[in-house]
């Protein structure tokens, strides 16, 4: 698996100014959706967590600041109902050498389907002892973007690609009343979808 380093984006935030502090750690999540030529789709994630200081571990002793302390990383291959029908995991950075034996386990998760029971599917298959906390950790955020790959908005053009399966069979949208912009009641679905909206006046 090759998965290229993230983009340094920059952050623009209106919090207000912090207290006098020192940065101590940094943990970078990185996700990418990809439609593959086969008609499958590919959803590549990346953990890294780097310190600011130097420091050491009882296997890998002292380590420099920026060095990694955690990088893993997750190719799910899915169809278009999100079921995954392949799936890679690479750990290039580990704390402890036993970590790399839980790969195998997330072999169980081929099959699962990300839109139903998508939690209880990770804890069954890699759940404490059976995975890495890291790792199956990341399943979470790339869940998310494989709805965002597969089911967000179409690309412009008869040929492109995210076609949403509501837009074809008339269903009610799953993501409806799944965060406060969606509510039924509110103005999105009111001028998107105003057949499934609830606001009333």
């Amino acid at each position: 698996m090759t998965l290229g380093p993230p983009p340094n984006l920059p952050i623009h935030m209106t919090f207000s100014d912090p207290a006098p502090r020192r940065h101590l750690h940094t943990r970078k999540v990185h996700c990418e959706g990809f439609l593959r030529e086969d008609g499958l789709w590919d959803i590549e994630g990346r953990i890294l967590d780097t310190k600011t200081y130097a420091y050491t571990e009882p296997w890998r002793g002292v380590r420099e600041p920026g060095s990694e302390v955690h990088h893993m990383a997750i190719r799910l291959t899915i169809d278009d109902e999100l079921v995954v029908r392949a799936i890679e995991v690479d750990m290039p950075s580990t704390p402890y050498p036993t970590c790399v034996g839980a790969k195998l386990n997330f072999q169980g998760l081929v099959g699962a389907c990300i839109a139903r029971g998508w939690r209880k599917s990770v804890n069954e298959a890699v759940g404490a002892t059976r995975g890495c906390t890291h790792t199956r950790e990341l399943l979470f955020p790339m869940a998310t973007v494989a709805f965002q790959t597969v089911l967000g908005w179409p690309e412009d053009g008869p040929e492109g690609a995210c076609r949403p399966k509501h837009e074809e069979t008339g269903e009610r949208p799953h993501f409806i009343d799944g965060c406060h912009a969606w509510a039924a009641d509110g103005e999105v679905v009111a001028r998107l979808h105003p057949q499934f909206s609830t606001r009333r006046g």
